[in-house]
């Protein structure tokens, strides 16, 4: 670890009482006059069966989401942070207001859901878990919970990301067997296949725009490029992410950070180290389940096994801080 990075003491977030399953900011930091800097909120997924909304910078509690009747294994929100879908162990994805918590809208499943994303800017959101089906609804008509597209995946789905602003509707998914796929939704079609770890991805993330995707399985942590789906490279780790953890993609700097099968987080250099370990912080008390850089990158939230989520200040004294063009 290098020297220069300073002990920190994050921000603790208590609330839940059993291990986390999933972190996730709003998408986009919006300008709050009331607020010091930029707002943006911090949903989690829980296995106590009750997903909470935070605020992004602080961490301080907004609200509970009441209504699974199993472990919330994946929590998302919206792009303006106004509605909320999780998806649960009690075969259902749910789609919130995240305003009042009202519940909108209940897709009913024949198994587990362990992934849930808003795509389209919203308008439609994708599930997917153990029955090993892709599906896409359409939130604007929340009348309807038959879904718009069904698309049959090899293995159970793990992890949806999509990848923002292409041609058609792009969506990812990661598998248990370790199979990144990419999806023409509108077309219910694969555009692309690649392979990593056979213990399966534990965890998936479209960052900088969506031009990278990043994906954490076994041992090791991918960087693919989403233009033309070839890999970066990859980079080994001192963890395991074979039963749980997580990597995020710091949105400008040369960094990510990563956690699974201890309860230490770390933060790695990214291309010009090429994993390279720059800070390792204690502070969970169980292994870290996922985590997430905050959209404006100074700071980031990690989930525990300990029901905990703290939240870690981006430390620019470890590492030259080169920003990268997203243009």
């Amino acid at each position: 670890m290098d020297g220069g990075a300073r002990r920190q003491i994050p921000i603790v977030c208590p609330g839940h009482s059993r291990p986390l399953s999933e972190v996730a900011y709003c998408p986009h930091a919006t300008p709050n006059p009331q607020a010091v800097g930029d707002h943006f909120l911090l949903i989690s997924g829980c296995h106590d069966k009750l997903p909470m909304l935070r605020c992004g910078r602080s961490g301080n509690w907004i609200g509970t989401f009441e209504g699974h009747k199993g472990a919330v294994w994946s929590a998302k929100l919206n792009e303006d942070g106004t509605k909320a879908i999780t998806g649960s162990g009690d075969f259902s994805a749910k789609l919130w207001d995240a305003i009042t918590g009202d519940n909108l809208a209940t897709y009913e499943h024949k198994h587990i859901v362990k992934s849930v994303e808003f795509i389209k800017h919203g308008a439609w959101v994708a599930t997917g878990g153990q029955e090993k089906i892709l599906r896409v609804y359409d939130v604007t008509s929340i009348e309807k919970s038959t879904p718009l597209f069904e698309m049959m995946c090899d293995e159970g789905i793990r992890k949806i990301v999509e990848i923002p602003d292409r041609p058609f509707v792009t969506v990812v998914t990661g598998d248990t067997a370790g199979n990144i796929v990419v999806w023409n939704v509108e077309t219910q079609t694969r555009v692309a296949t690649m392979s990593v770890d056979r213990a399966g991805v534990m965890d998936m993330e479209a960052s900088r725009g969506g031009q990278i995707l990043t994906v954490a399985a076994g041992s090791k942590v991918y960087f693919f490029d989403t233009t033309s789906w070839t890999l970066v490279f990859d980079v080994s780790m001192p963890i395991t992410f074979t039963a749980e953890g997580g990597a995020s993609l710091h949105p400008t700097l040369d960094r990510f950070i990563a956690g699974g099968s201890d309860t230490w987080v770390r933060v790695f250099a990214y291309e010009g180290g090429k994993g390279k370990e720059l800070e390792c912080h204690k502070g969970h008390h169980g292994p870290v389940r996922c985590l997430r850089y905050a959209p404006n990158g100074e700071s980031f939230a990690t989930g525990s096994e300990d029901g905990t989520i703290r939240v870690w200040q981006t430390d620019l004294s470890s590492v030259h801080a080169t920003s990268v063009s997203l243009e």
